[in-house]
């Protein structure tokens, strides 16, 4: 399971409304086959890990980190038709689906077909990998990370406004990959209209998954963009999952106060600037009591001399 979890990555910020899922067809203890749900949402994980597999599939266990559709589509056919049709073994599922349309029906379809059904193997782990999908059917809105880049002293930019650049080349290429998989990026009015961002992907091999920039605030957006009043209508971004929110300070502090954060990016870089632009406006906070026990660091990684934390919601 922890090899088709991986695959879900491949799929992040490519699959539109659909869940990034990863699939893996094994025979004998030897991985046959590998899938995972391909750009704009179709094919889906087990399809493309069934037409790889072939007639081995026959008798096999399949490992997928979200229950097999069974609902029918235009766009494709229901997997759980298509696992059925394959006879394996078993299938184990990390996670039932927390669409209405398939929500143990697909594991019902499998069952009566006489295929052994195992539930919730390392399903938080999976979770977390297709947290998007969840996040858009049980809240209805997308998962939020939002990115800081700043100074020791919690600044972006100089009180001039100039920031480039605070970090080094490495840690901007990782928020290059960052972007890479995210389908939406945010920044306020005010970051268009003083920087005219590209918000884009700049590294090679990866230009043709930028996302699609979406601007918070009042003005007119550029050509191409998308524009939304207030942060709780990323609710009607239609095919975003993941959104990725890089600032500035006015906007980053709107959508910590709303509530609307997920993850945290924040990469600091050794350097001092004093009397700075602050990474965050004021948030509303009452005391510092309410400010403890919101976020866990998940991870903690070294660009040279910058460092990246990562932090996610504790509950």
């Amino acid at each position: 399971m922890a090899a088709a979890i991986a695959l879900t990555h491949r799929g992040r910020g490519r699959t539109g409304a659909n869940p990034n899922v990863g699939c893996v067809v094994v025979k004998n203890g030897i991985i046959i086959s590998r899938g995972w749900t391909q750009p704009g949402g179709r094919p889906h994980a087990e399809e493309m890990a069934l037409a790889a597999a072939g007639a081995q599939a026959n008798g096999a266990d399949i490992y997928v980190t979200l229950e097999p559709c069974v609902h029918e589509s235009a766009r494709g056919p229901a997997c759980c038709n298509a696992v059925i049709k394959a006879k394996p073994a078993r299938v184990i599922v990390a996670s039932l689906d927390a669409d209405k349309r398939t929500h143990r029906r697909g594991i019902d379809a499998l069952g009566k077909a006489g295929i052994a059904v195992e539930v919730g193997v390392l399903e938080e782990q999976a979770r977390r990998a297709m947290a998007g999908f969840f996040m858009r059917m049980e809240k209805g809105r997308p998962f939020v990370t939002l990115k800081l880049a700043m100074s020791l002293d919690g600044c972006i930019a100089m009180a001039d406004g100039k920031s480039k650049w605070i970090t080094g080349e490495r840690a901007r290429m990782h928020g290059h990959l960052e972007r890479a998989t995210s389908d939406a990026i945010l920044v306020g009015s005010g970051t268009v209209l003083a920087d005219n961002p590209a918000l884009d992907v700049r590294i090679d091999g990866l230009e043709d998954r930028s996302p699609i920039t979406v601007m918070l605030g009042e003005s007119e957006a550029p050509e191409n963009w998308h524009r939304i009043p207030v942060p709780t209508a990323i609710a009607d971004l239609e095919g975003v999952n993941w959104l990725m929110v890089e600032g500035g300070a006015t906007t980053a502090a709107s959508f910590l106060e709303a509530n609307l954060v997920d993850r945290l990016l924040l990469y600091r870089a050794p350097i001092i600037i004093g009397g700075g632009l602050p990474s965050i406006r004021d948030i509303g906070l009452s005391d510092l009591a309410s400010a403890h026990g919101n976020w866990r660091r998940t991870d903690r990684r070294e660009f040279a001399q910058d460092v990246l934390e990562i932090y996610e919601r504790a509950a």
